[in-house]
């Protein structure tokens, strides 16, 4: 079990550039010892900076409150509001995730969908009955490359949304690719949010399944 942070910048962009050193500071020591996952830009339409999704892999929320307590896009009010989301990781084949030198894209490479389920009590079972198809296709999706990272956003013991991020340059071609997938078609998530993004090199530890 691990938390996802899903945070949005403040009106003023000034912010974020007198603070992404320290930033980045920050999140390197925490993946170099395995506390970040997965650090990632959210993007709009103009590939402007609009806030950050952090995958931390720690076992509680006191480890949240370390992470928020040290990161400077909270201490400095780059973000202006954040969520904590309960995350598994899903242990999939993924490729590893960019390390240090690594070069950064220029234009938006992946894209973040956030599929939230149903809140009706047939949701569970709807999501249960798809799962081993819907974990067929994205193992395929992860050995390729295509899918960088995914798993559950949680209540307690129960799965009740995701957050994938894929090798989609658009909206268009992941809500395309997603259409296909059982997560979709046998009506589990109810509402998908997406939002661009692009890999950045850190140190980091190989995702849960991967190499």
């Amino acid at each position: 079990m691990g938390f996802a942070i899903l945070a949005f910048d403040s009106t003023d962009p000034s912010r974020r550039a007198e603070s992404i050193g320290r930033h980045r500071e920050v999140i390197t020591r925490w993946a170099a010892d395995g506390r970040l996952a997965l650090g990632t830009p959210l993007f709009d339409a103009a590939f402007q900076p609009m806030g950050s999704l952090m995958i931390l892999n720690v076992p509680d929320e006191t480890h949240v409150k370390e992470y928020i307590a040290e990161e400077p896009f909270a201490r400095e009010a780059v973000w202006s509001r954040f969520e904590v989301l309960p995350f598994a990781i899903a242990t999939l084949p993924y490729r590893p995730l960019p390390q240090p030198g690594a070069p950064t894209a220029t234009s938006r490479t992946h894209t973040i969908s956030i599929g939230l389920d149903g809140t009706d009590p047939e949701a569970p079972a709807r999501r249960a009955a798809v799962r081993a198809s819907h974990l067929a296709r994205v193992i395929s999706a992860a050995e390729t490359g295509l899918l960088a990272m995914g798993g559950a956003i949680m209540r307690g013991q129960t799965m009740v949304g995701s957050i994938a991020i894929t090798a989609h340059a658009s909206d268009a071609e992941a809500e395309a690719w997603w259409a296909e997938d059982p997560y979709i078609t046998g009506d589990v998530w109810q509402r998908v949010t997406r939002y661009g993004t692009r890999m950045v090199g850190l140190p980091y530890h190989p995702l849960p399944g991967g190499v």
